[in-house]
């Protein structure tokens, strides 16, 4: 398998972010990857702990299709882990020893090339799961996730989810019928990441962006509430920064995306569905 093709199907098994929040003025990080300050010790639910969620996680989780009691347990006895922003929870290549849930806070997900490229494949939010593949298989972590900023996660165990799901079995039908669905989506994937022109993969990314992290403020404009710089946009559609920003300055003067103070705003989602299309 190519690391094209390897990258696409990790991203189709993870599935797209459910991200929903409120108004941020932090920038996204876009720095390398180091283990410089890594914090790994998980450290038991005190007072000052956020409560954990009741609803189940986003439907994009390999765990989305438990039924809510069933997440609610599994994760009940789940350990808290804290991260500032910049720290790596774990690096491509780690032993993939649990899974966490996202309490608070912003990962992302990525890829670095042995020449340091980076591929962003996902920005990850509160109730999102990361590192469901390894309680599942057990081998190493498929992809680098750091803080973007402060972040709270709840830790749960290999070893703690298969004693959970040996006692209610329905936990691996869920797994294998999601899996499932997501291995069809494969070739719809790799189609789009093989043939669409650079413009078509930026309109995906900034729909992404809209999708996870948009607003209508009215008159069909969409403002993306994160700061997103040129080199996260490059770093997610696979494509240099030269290139996106030649794409975008054109779509500036054709009027449709904007961005003032940082922020993105999409002027003609129309038009940008357009450009993504095969």
């Amino acid at each position: 398998m190519t690391a094209d093709r390897k990258l696409i199907l990790i991203k189709v098994l993870r599935g797209p972010p459910e991200l929903k929040w409120s108004w941020s003025n932090g920038p996204m990080s876009a720095g390398r990857l180091t283990k410089n300050g890594l914090s790994r010790t998980p450290e038991r639910g005190g007072a000052d702990v956020s409560p954990r969620p009741t609803t189940s996680p986003p439907s994009s989780s390999l765990l989305s299709g438990l039924p809510q009691h069933l997440f609610t347990d599994l994760f009940r006895h789940a350990t808290t882990v804290r991260l500032k922003a910049d720290e790596v929870l774990f690096i491509a290549g780690d032993a993939g020893d649990g899974c966490y849930q996202v309490e608070d806070g912003l990962l992302k997900v990525t890829m670095v090339s042995r020449s340091g490229t980076e591929r962003i494949l996902a920005f990850l939010g509160p109730q999102a799961i990361v590192g469901e593949m390894s309680i599942i298989d057990g081998l190493p972590r498929s992809a680098s996730v750091v803080a973007v900023r402060t972040a709270v996660l709840s830790f749960l165990s290999r070893v703690e989810f298969e004693d959970f799901a040996n006692k209610h079995p329905e936990v691996y039908k869920t797994l294998l019928t999601l899996l499932a669905a997501r291995l069809r989506e494969t070739d719809s994937t790799v189609a789009a990441g093989s043939f669409l022109p650079l413009r078509g993969r930026v309109a995906c990314t900034l729909l992404e962006l809209a999708q996870d992290f948009g607003q209508d403020v009215g008159s069909g404009r969409i403002v993306i509430h994160q700061k997103i710089g040129q080199s996260d946009l490059a770093a997610m559609a696979g494509i240099a920064r030269e290139n996106v920003s030649r794409i975008l300055n054109d779509w500036k003067r054709r009027k449709l995306v904007s961005r003032l103070s940082g922020y993105y705003c999409i002027e003609n989602k129309a038009q940008l569905q357009s450009e993504a299309e095969l």
